[in-house]
């Protein structure tokens, strides 16, 4: 009984002073502002309404406290927010469900953020809310950011470079577009055209049908709108009047045209004729009990205006999370009391705005940081808050109207981009599961303006009358390739003027160009400056023989190539002559030396093989050494006389006079092609011989070949002589680095081409050390570029582009036959694996032969010998030196194989000979050589 008195007492004080009570109340005042007459607002006061009902009846929620919501019509004006917003803050409230639009959220979070009441925005998407700016304002929906984001990926999916943005003039369409603009611009497309539209209610049709009929003169036709109901509708009756929904367009509309779809369902027919084809975007919510619960209550109110839609939802949730904040502040404690603002008392003294009747939320801080620790389950999902104050799980649907209706074509989440899958489906204990987003179809087939199943090309070529300002460079040498008609200011000729004009008329559609010379016609110009001036607005594109290289492609797109190029060297040459030593022109040095030592080395080995075995390799050691000589020499002829008698020998030789085969074959073919075939000499070899000197190298004015050998090869620029003409080409390397001119020429090779079909006095040395190609040049992203190269291809393919070549090309008056000088001698690295197997097959046969003599040696002695041995000295160098003379008395001993295959072994001048026989003249011979044999 007295604590029921104290609390009445507390209650008679909070009257009394009128600002403030603690303790748990009976009742919290919250706020709702929005627009009554909008499609969203109509739906969001019901929602809200059953709301407030469902935690009024909750006893799990706030127990013993009920919700009491008062609510204001802002119509959308930022006038009228801000006063109905006055209003809520003289009655003590401790939350606001709303705003609606974007104009009035900017205007009141600042009041917001003074008073410390929190917003929860139930539909306003603006993505420029920042939590910094306006940490008051929380959005329970889904931002722009993601839906642009989501419309960018649509974009990039089907290919699509650049997009059109219509857009309602105030803060919510800027912003919007804005968002939008970035998220293309990440996925390197852009917007073309940006047109705003006033955001009044009163829809001018003039104002809609002058803007239409500049985007029909446009060349995109991806066209995304962002506006508000009525003024979305009007848009889609004149584009329908206009034509602009037929075949070719692509429509896509944010969620404002899924709201009034979800809640008119089915629209009118002449409102529904003109949205057909249209990709619709709409925030994604989960399918769950409690949606479909929801769903079928809200049938069974009587007083609905509208099908319930997404906004709906996200209004109740922002009541239960409010609620569910607010009970969570209450277990912990919180008070609910106000104060007056120190500044606001200042202001209202001194006028009869009555301002001192706006109090400050005490605990609004802490009821702010409630609201964001929300962690439950809604009728939109998971209502919970990322660290950026954002929903998360951000998701939309992507809807195609079709018909009478509308189809589901696929889904759009931040986690997995575009799917057919509902982005819920793809989580897995809380984690995306990206497994099957890398390998599931992105989206469904959508029905295009113009009931097509065909993707639009998304762009064509501009009808406003507008011709393409093409750059042609100015050429003062190499006029086959591009000249300007002389007389005239825009008409030029050329290769690479015939081979664009061929391409421009195989398009599905036409192109008006205008070319516009670019350089002083005294000189070549720069081609990096004249590619340049695309970017600066200058040139719609730039025709020309334009090499594509690194530094432009980082600008500008190339079309396919349509002529190979590639820089190569041109230098002068001499004519060699056969002369008296011509036969050794076709080895080099070190092949000589090589092949020479090959042929003493396997002469030693093979008479080291059949020396004991082979009467021929014995005898004197004078004798010896010319018939080592004599076989080794004999075999480049095939001409030895020597028999081979051991199986190693023999296998040795085979290979070794197939090495001389070969050798002999090649050395045969050079010799012939240098006596009957004139040949060509130059000092250079090419570009890496050219770095080494310190000669003068000339290139073509205008060419990137000066930036390649500065930046690239590190060339001094003292070093660089700019030519202008073929002329001045022929003079140059003429006169020679001592003269004035350059010892070589660097420039791409279909100049170099024809500028050799003139001059036969130089050619190409070395090889082609860049791989590049000639295009035509267009602004990034160009859809042209690709239209081009595909006609380009088409040129190469039926034959066209090489008769255009030979008609501008084609030169007769000096053949290019040995163009590029190459040395014409024979080296190492082309012999290199028949000498190793030479010698693998060498040492092989000496390490068998070595084995055999080793065996032989530890084979156990004779009696005789033992006897001998016990009689010489026994220290260990004796028996040393005694193995060591053994060992070379088996190499040098005379070995023979008799009738019965037993072997007979004599050590020369120990044993005498006492079986009587008669030896041979050889043996003879073998005799007196070992009788002043050291060794014995």
């Amino acid at each position: 009984m007295k604590q029921q008195q104290q609390l009445w007492a507390l209650f008679f004080l909070s009257l009394v002073f009128g600002k403030g009570y603690s303790g748990k109340p009976k009742v919290v005042k919250i706020g709702s502002i929005f627009s009554f007459n909008s499609v969203i607002g109509k739906v969001a006061k019901i929602a809200i309404d059953e709301a407030v009902k469902d935690v009024n009846s909750n006893p799990n929620i706030l127990t013993g406290t009920k919700f009491s919501v008062s609510m204001q019509n802002s119509n959308c004006s930022g006038f009228m927010g801000m006063v109905e917003a006055l209003r809520f803050m003289e009655k003590d409230i401790v939350g606001i469900i709303g705003p609606q639009c974007s104009v009035v959220a900017h205007m009141i979070s600042h009041m917001a953020n003074e008073l410390r009441v929190p917003l929860l925005s139930f539909a306003v998407t603006d993505p420029v809310m920042s939590p910094l700016q306006f940490p008051y304002f929380i959005r329970t929906t889904q931002s722009d950011l993601y839906q642009m984001d989501a419309i960018a990926s649509i974009v990039d999916y089907y290919g699509w470079k650049e997009v059109i943005a219509v857009f309602v003039d105030d803060d919510f369409g800027r912003n919007g577009v804005a968002a939008l603009n970035d998220k293309l611009a990440s996925r390197r497309l852009r917007i073309t055209y940006k047109a705003g539209l006033h955001p009044d209610t009163a829809v001018n049709k003039n104002e809609i049908m002058n803007m239409l009929i500049k985007i029909m003169l446009l060349q995109p036709r991806i066209i995304v709108i962002h506006v508000y109901s009525e003024l979305g509708f009007a848009v889609f009756k004149e584009a329908k009047y206009l034509g602009m929904m037929g075949n070719g367009y692509v429509w896509i509309a944010t969620d404002w045209l899924s709201t009034n779809l979800d809640s008119s369902s089915p629209l009118p027919s002449e409102r529904l004729e003109t949205i057909q084809g249209v990709l619709v975007m709409r925030p994604h919510t989960p399918d769950s009990s409690l949606k479909r619960e929801f769903f079928k209550r809200w049938r069974k109110i009587s007083d609905a205006p509208l099908a319930l839609n997404t906004y709906a939802l996200y209004a109740y949730d922002s009541v239960m999370i409010l609620a569910s904040a607010l009970d969570k502040f209450f277990k912990d404690g919180g008070n609910i009391s106000f104060s007056n603002h120190s500044m606001l008392n200042t202001l209202g003294k001194s006028g009869n705005l009555n301002l001192e009747a706006m109090t400050v939320f005490d605990s609004g801080e802490t009821l702010l940081k409630d609201i964001l620790g929300t962690h439950i389950v809604g009728l939109t999902g998971q209502l919970q808050f990322a660290p950026d104050r954002s929903r998360t799980r951000p998701a939309y649907d992507i809807i195609n109207v079709a018909g009478t209706g509308v189809r589901q074509i696929g889904y759009w989440s931040n986690h997995s981009g575009l799917s057919t899958v509902s982005p819920e489906s793809l989580y897995t204990k809380g984690r995306p599961n990206m497994s099957y987003v890398t390998t599931s179809p992105k989206l469904r087939n959508v029905i295009w303006p113009g009931e097509t199943f065909t993707k639009p090309r998304g762009w064509v070529f501009s009808n406003n009358g507008k011709e393409l300002k093409i750059g042609v460079p100015r050429r003062v040498s190499y006029k086959e390739f591009v000249s300007q008609i002389r007389g005239t200011e825009n008409m030029f000729k050329g290769f690479c003027i015939d081979v664009f004009t061929a391409a421009v008329n195989l398009l599905p559609y036409a192109v008006p160009v205008k070319f516009i010379p670019y350089g002083n016609g005294k000189e070549n110009p720069s081609y990096t400056h004249m590619v340049e001036m695309i970017t600066s607005g200058n040139f719609d594109g730039v025709v020309g023989d334009v090499a594509i290289v690194t530094n432009r492609t980082k600008i500008v797109d190339f079309t396919q190539p349509y002529a190979a190029s590639g820089l190569v060297v041109v230098a002068p040459f001499k004519k060699l002559n056969s002369g008296a030593w011509a036969f050794l022109r076709p080895f080099n040095r070190l092949m000589w030396a090589v092949t020479g030592c090959c042929f003493l080395f396997v002469g030693i080995v093979v008479w080291i093989l059949e020396h004991r075995t082979n009467d021929e390799f014995r005898g004197p050691p004078k004798r010896q050494c010319v018939t080592i000589l004599w076989f080794s020499f004999s075999t480049m002829f095939f001409a030895h006389r020597e028999n081979t008698i051991s199986t190693l020998g023999r296998l040795v030789l085979i290979i070794w006079l197939f090495v001389v085969l070969i050798i002999n074959s090649s050395y045969t073919a050079s010799l012939t092609s240098i006596l009957t075939v004139q040949q060509l000499s130059s000092p250079i070899k090419g570009i890496e011989s050219l770095r080494e000197r310190d000669d003068p190298i000339g290139y073509q004015v205008g060419s990137f070949a000066e930036y390649y050998l500065r930046n690239e090869l590190n060339i001094s620029e003292s070093r660089l002589l700019a030519l202008g003409t073929p002329e001045a080409y022929a003079k140059a390397l003429k006169d020679g680095p001592s003269k004035g001119g350059v010892a070589a020429i660097v420039d791409e090779r279909p100049y170099v081409e024809l500028f050799l079909s003139s001059n036969c006095a130089y050619r190409i040395v070395g090889q082609e050390f860049t791989k590049s190609g000639w295009g035509f040049a267009f602004p990034r992203d160009s859809p042209l570029a690709i239209d081009l190269s595909t006609a380009i291809l088409e040129l190469a393919e039926n034959g066209d582009l090489q008769r255009i070549h030979d008609k501008w090309l084609m030169k007769n008056a000096c053949t290019l036959e040995n163009a590029e000088l190459e040395s014409d001698r024979l080296h190492l690295k082309s012999f290199w694996g028949l000498f190793l197997i030479c010698g693998v097959a060498c040492l092989l046969a000496l390490l068998l032969y070595f084995v055999q003599i080793i065996r032989q040696l530890y084979k156990k002695p004779s009696d005789d010998a033992i006897a001998r041995d016990q009689q010489q000295n026994h220290d260990s160098s004796s028996m040393r030196s005694t193995r060591l003379q053994r060992f070379l008395s088996l190499m040098d001993e005379k070995e023979d194989v008799s009738k019965s295959g037993n072997k007979k072994r004599k050590i020369d001048g120990s044993v005498n000979d006492t079986s009587g026989s008669t030896r041979s003249r050889g043996f003879d011979r073998e005799r007196s050589f070992n009788s002043v044999n050291p060794l014995d």
